[in-house]
C-alpha cells in the first residue's frame, strides 16, 4: 500500500514507549514509525480477519442461507463429481 505520508502525533504510555525503543535499539525494528506502521497494520489486519469470521458465523447459523448453499451444491453436484473422475480422484 503505497500513499503519502501525513504527520501525526500520538501520546503512548511511557512504558509502551520505552518498549519500542528497546526494540529499535535492538534491531527488531528499524524505527519507532516503522513499528507503529507495522502494528496498526497487523491490528487492522485483525479486525478484518474478525470481522469476517463474524460474518462467516453468521451465515453459519442463517436457516436461509443454509438452504441456498445446499441447493447449489445441489446443482453443482454433477460437476464436481465430473471434476473429482478427470482429476483422477475417484473412478
Amino acid at each position: 500500500m503505497t500513499s503519502h505520508s501525513v504527520r501525526t502525533r500520538l501520546t503512548l504510555p511511557a512504558d509502551l514507549l520505552a518498549a519500542v525503543d528497546r526494540a529499535v535499539s535492538d534491531g527488531r525494528a528499524r524505527s519507532r514509525n516503522e513499528l507503529v506502521i507495522q502494528a496498526l497494520r497487523h491490528e487492522l489486519a485483525a479486525q478484518k480477519r474478525a470481522a469476517i469470521d463474524a460474518d462467516l458465523m453468521m451465515m453459519a447459523r442463517d436457516p436461509e442461507y443454509q438452504a441456498e448453499a445446499l441447493e447449489i451444491e445441489d446443482a453443482f453436484a454433477s460437476a464436481d463429481a465430473e471434476a473429482l473422475r478427470l482429476g483422477g480422484i475417484i473412478e
